[in-house]
């Protein structure tokens, strides 16, 4: 195998080696995702410019700061695709692999004889994972799709934000990050089922259908009464109170849907008619007559403070939580104290910190390695795994098939004499 890790090695996916044919966002954080489980992730990059994510700032040390986060745990190794030499070094990478995964647009690594169907011959046992704007196939495959398409065209834009309000996006970029937790998800299945059958298989990942696999409360009413979801501000689709309301300093949302957390609200705000009024008397007739309910509830909330009313409801059980920036977040309490922030080491810039994985394993904990890596920094290590000499690596390196790292020159090959002559 191309990975150093032991199969015996405490992360989940130790002995798994998968290499990367990604950029910006879906494959970098689907492997993020299996490096942090302990996979060895070969991210493929183009000598001399790499992931257009290192060109995205703020920048440290010249450094991208989003690059050396979201690429933590892996290997860069730099080889261009377009030459022959460099599409034969993946051939042989993927050889000894375990998963590629690619989000190239559909068609592209077919281009370069470097598909599905043209690895399968010298590598049956390689998981091989695209993820794509629309899909492999279909009407839309061949149009360019970015996050916000999908977000558009999947619906989620179209119940995002107020009612009343302009069309909106989810902050995040929700169908490139679930189209890449899908690809990890489906990945990580069909190594099991290859460790029944012995062999690899093809995996079609889209955003569009990523997104679209959210809307479970909108297809329960449509498929049921053809009622379309519309913009709800906070408020949830189906109950109520469940939504943020205004408090004297801010907001706080609120989730008060079942019996007893109904019941123990109207008893914070001493709202004990609500709870004896018959339009109220359960979380779907609370929402059918929700902005009258929100109403006299934020009658009440607009004299609290959001921490006297966060304390309050806390104390009787009521599930609430203020709306905390991200500021608030990177140093919150209870996240410091669980340990999910973490700092990577990065040749440059030192301490990375970094976003800890959710996972959590009992026996198996994710990876906290390196930062981001220096561009083509494990290319000669990768090479040399797959059966390249050192003066094959320099020789693919003068011709720009391969890019290695500031200072990662090949190794003197000592069965090569041409370039051991006394310096002048």
């Amino acid at each position: 195998m191309l990975g150093s890790e032991d199969s015996t090695g405490a992360a989940p996916l130790a002995g798994i080696t998968v290499l990367e044919v990604g950029a910006f966002m879906a494959a970098p954080f689907a492997t993020m995702q299996l490096a942090d489980l302990g996979a060895t992730v070969l991210k493929i990059e183009v000598p001399g410019a790499g992931d257009p994510v290192r060109t995205t700032g703020p920048f440290l040390e010249g450094h991208s700061s989003p690059f050396a986060r979201l690429n933590r745990n892996k290997r860069s190794v730099a080889l261009d695709l377009k030459s022959e030499g460099g599409r034969e070094a993946l051939r042989r990478l993927a050889a000894e692999a375990d998963v590629l995964v690619e989000n190239l647009r559909p068609g592209a690594m077919r281009k370069l004889g470097l598909d599905h169907e043209s690895l399968r011959a010298t590598a049956p046992r390689l998981v091989y994972a695209s993820a794509s704007g629309w899909g492999q196939d279909g009407p839309l495959a061949h149009l360019p799709g970015l996050d916000i398409m999908a977000q558009a065209r999947g619906g989620l834009m179209s119940i995002t934000g107020t009612p009343d309000g302009e069309p909106t996006k989810i902050g995040v970029p929700m169908c490139d990050l679930v189209c890449a937790l899908y690809v990890a998800l489906a990945v990580t299945a069909a190594l099991r089922e290859r460790d029944r059958t012995g062999q690899g298989q093809y995996i079609d990942v889209s955003l569009l259908e990523a997104g679209v696999s959210f809307a479970v409360w909108e297809a329960g009413k449509y498929f049921a009464t053809g009622e379309v979801g519309r913009p709800l501000g906070s408020a949830h689709q189906t109950s109520a109170p469940y939504q943020a309301v205004r408090t004297a300093d801010g907001h706080v949302t609120l989730g008060a849907v079942t019996p007893k957390t109904w019941s123990g609200l109207c008893d914070v705000l001493g709202l004990r008619a609500l709870h004896a009024d018959e339009r109220y008397a359960d979380a779907s007739r609370r929402h059918a007559h929700r902005e009258a309910l929100i109403a006299e509830i934020e009658d009440v909330t607009r004299g609290w403070t959001t921490a006297d009313l966060v304390r309050a409801l806390d104390e009787a059980g009521v599930p609430c939580a203020p709306i905390a920036d991200y500021g608030q977040v990177f140093t919150d309490e209870h996240l410091e104290q669980r340990g999910y922030f973490w700092d990577a080491a990065h040749p440059v810039l030192g301490p990375v910190r970094q976003l800890g994985s959710p996972m959590r394993f009992s026996r198996t904990p994710a990876v906290r390695s390196a930062a981001g890596p220096l561009l083509g920094e494990g290319t000669a290590e990768a090479l040399r795994a797959v059966g390249y000499s050192e003066s094959e690596i320099r020789e693919l390196a003068a011709h720009g098939a391969v890019g290695l790292a500031d200072g990662d020159a090949a190794r003197p090959d000592p069965s090569d004499t041409r370039e051991r002559e006394d310096p002048a």
